[in-house]
Formats: structure tokens, sequence, C-alpha cells
């Protein structure tokens, strides 16, 4: 396993404050030239400051290279220019760690369109604006690690982050096909679900559990994810010295000819349909039919 970064090329979003922070100075540590990026706005995504350049001042007063960037990981045209400035200067990009996020937590009754839109436009359509702008110079270069942020939320569910939870489960569903159109140019796309005590989760958990979720106890794993030897499509949990791997997997199920296939049959075959003996973990979309024809 390759420990350093010496001549790696990495960008990291929301990197002003906790996690991204975090990263943005181990991977600087380790050899990385590293560009911050951060809006600078609040745990709701309001206002602007320059987190980014107090960043990237801690990496060159250590000895590192880095570059700020102030632009919302929602504007297109702002993350283009960035892709094209970073290759004009550093010559390639390596690494893209998709960590910007906020929250507007609300129960679903009360939360508006507003407020759910905002918050998939920031954590997916705004990973997804990123990594299309490097998308191409990783494709030339024949190389790329692609880091996404999922939570528990996204994965199982909490309550009062229905907007948080589609955007951070829809960032699984990119991934899996994104690694899979990256394989033959050596992208290699992974995702985090990271606990850690951050401006996001401050007033989310009691203090003495935030006490022992430092953000550093995350950044071993997010940096395994976007290393030379990294894995691909795998979902990594990290937080307070736990590691797990978390997975999306499909039963065996039942099969049922179509003449008998009703409702009065699946309610009664629902214990056998979710059976997780010899459960599946596909590799692609096709598994499924593949399984439900019987040819696996």
């Amino acid at each position: 396993m390759t420990r350093n970064f010496e001549g790696r090329v990495a960008i990291v979003t929301g990197a002003g404050n906790g996690l991204g922070r975090a990263y943005a100075l181990e991977l600087a540590r380790r050899g990385a030239k590293v560009v911050v990026n951060d809006l600078g706005g609040s745990r709701d995504g309001s206002g602007t400051s320059p987190a980014a350049q107090a960043v990237v001042d801690e990496i060159v007063a250590a000895g590192g290279e880095a570059i700020a960037n102030s632009s919302s990981v929602t504007d297109e045209q702002a993350m283009n220019a960035l892709a094209q400035e970073v290759k004009a200067q550093w010559g390639r990009i390596d690494i893209l760690i998709n960590n910007a996020g906020i929250l507007r937590d609300k129960s679903f009754s009360k939360m508006s369109i507003d407020d759910f839109r905002l918050v998939v436009d920031v954590h997916l359509i705004g990973s997804a604006i990123c990594t299309k702008a490097v998308w191409e110079v990783m494709k030339e270069q024949g190389y790329g690690r692609i880091l996404m942020t999922t939570s528990a939320t996204g994965l199982y569910g909490n309550f009062g982050q229905t907007n948080y939870g589609a955007a951070k489960a829809g960032l699984v569903g990119f991934m899996n096909s994104l690694g899979i159109e990256g394989g033959k140019n050596d992208i290699r796309v992974n995702t985090i679900a990271p606990a850690a005590a951050t401006r996001m989760t401050e007033d989310v958990m009691p203090e003495e559990v935030l006490a022992q979720m430092d953000p550093s106890t995350v950044v071993p794993a997010a940096l395994y994810l976007v290393g030379e030897d990294a894995p691909t499509r795998t979902i990594l949990s990290a937080g307070a010295g736990g590691y797990q791997r978390a997975y999306i997997t499909l039963t065996r199920g039942v099969r049922i000819d179509a003449a008998e296939a009703t409702l009065e049959r699946i309610a009664a075959d629902i214990d056998a349909i979710g059976d997780r003996e010899d459960e599946i973990l596909p590799d692609n979309a096709f598994v499924q039919s593949a399984l439900g024809l019987g040819q696996i």
C-alpha cells in the first residue's frame, strides 16, 4: 500500500472546516498538492467566509503546496474553471474528494421543497458537477481517484433528514455506475460514510459522544479510498475509531410462475423472499434480471 501522495494533485471540496480540512491537511502532509475549496458558508449554506484560505495558510506554513478556491460546488462554470486552472498550474488532477455539504433539517411535513432541492443540489448535484469537471482530465491521464460522501442517514435513514438522506443515498448510486464507467481508465470511485464531530453534527449528538469523534478518526479510511491501491465501488463507514464496510445486497428470493404471481402469493412467500442466506452482492444492474430469470 502506497502511503504517500507525492506528486499527486487533490481537490477537496468543503475543506474549510471539519472533515474536509482534516483531509486536506493530511493529504498535504503526505506530499500532495491540494486545492482547498470552500464557499465558507454556514451550516445551512448561507453566507461566505475566507475559510479556504485559512486552511491553505496552514498547509503552506507547514511546507506544503495549496491553493484556495471559494466557489460553490453548485456553480458549474466555476468548477469547470477551477479544474482548468489546476490542470494548467500543476499539470494533472489525481484526486477529488466530494465533501461539501449543508443541512436543512426538518420533518418532511414542515420541509419546503426549496429546502429539499437545495440540499440535493449541494450534496448530489454538486458532487456530479465537480466530478464532471475533472472527469476528462482523469480519463486522459489514465488515473483518477474520486471519493463521494454518504452518511448513515443515506444508508439507513434518520428522522428529519429526508432531503439529506435522499441526496446521500443518491451518491451511492452515482458511485456504483461511475465506478463501472471509469474502470478502463483506472478511475476508481468510492464512498465514505463518516461519523465525526463537526459543525454538521454539533447539535445532533450528545457532547460526550462528540468528544470521541474527532474528524481525524475518519481521515485514514478516506485516504485509503483515494490512494494508488484503492479499491473501487466500496463504501466504508468510519468514525470514533470504528471502521465498517457497508453493502447493498440482493437476496436469492423465490421464482414464481407468471400465472401464480399474485399479491396473495407474494404476501405468503415474503419470508422466503427476504431470507438472507446466500445473499448476493451484485456487481452490476443485470444481476437482478439474471436472478429473476433463474440464470444464476
